[in-house]
């Protein structure tokens, strides 16, 4: 016998709505991220893709609905890049990568996190510029990206950001103007240190703000 139409869609929409296919999804991103590294101490060798959420999974925090809220990885000797799958973690709330060897770009498509309260990428080997998308991070209070090899300006978008309280950038290579427009008004002078193009009277805002870029 067929079924209703309006059976039908409600049946669908149930489908489409379930926690546990979101986990599904989350779990394969998780995986697709850890094809990409080396763990040679196996942190990682609980992270079993035919299981059918990720919630068991050393070092992955869920909440009630089994969605991934929480990815703690610092001091874990893991090394390989952050691949853009991370931005498919729609829940997460912490991101802890800290000190390990991540290397690369950090991915734009981290900025779709935005439920994202703390961003810990300190202590790697991450390159290139920091990603204009952490604007969408509206939730966000902890950054930092210390203690890597990052370039380039801090983009002044992220002076949109109303709930950041902690912005750590120091010991990078950044250069430019040091924003100082919304809780960059607070930041202390410690929290940019040992970036040698970020100097002179640009950590005032009283020049261009890409002097030095």
């Amino acid at each position: 016998m067929a079924l209703h139409p309006l059976l039908s869609l409600l049946l669908l929409i149930a489908a489409v709505t379930s926690p546990s296919l979101a986990t599904n999804s989350e779990g394969e991103a998780l995986h697709s991220f850890r094809t990409h590294l080396s763990d040679p101490t196996n942190v990682l060798q609980s992270w079993d893709p035919t299981l059918v959420n990720p919630c068991t999974w050393f070092h992955v925090t869920c909440d009630n609905q089994n969605r991934v809220i929480r990815l703690d990885l610092g001091n874990s000797n893991i090394s390989g890049p952050l691949g853009p799958e991370l931005g498919r973690l729609k829940h997460l709330r912490y991101l802890e990568l800290y000190r390990n060897n991540f290397d690369g770009k950090i991915p734009e498509a981290l900025g779709n996190l935005e439920n994202l309260v703390s961003l810990d990428l300190f202590g790697n080997k991450l390159e290139g510029e920091i990603p204009k998308s952490f604007a969408k991070l509206k939730k966000l209070r902890f950054l930092r990206l210390n203690n890597n090899r990052l370039t380039g300006s801090i983009p002044k978008e992220l002076t949109t950001l109303p709930n950041l309280i902690v912005f750590d950038v120091s010991n990078n290579d950044l250069c430019g103007t040091i924003p100082i427009d919304g809780p960059f008004a607070h930041f202390p002078l410690q929290s940019y240190e040992n970036n040698k193009k970020l100097n002179g009277p640009e950590l005032q805002g009283l020049a261009p703000y890409d002097f030095g870029c």
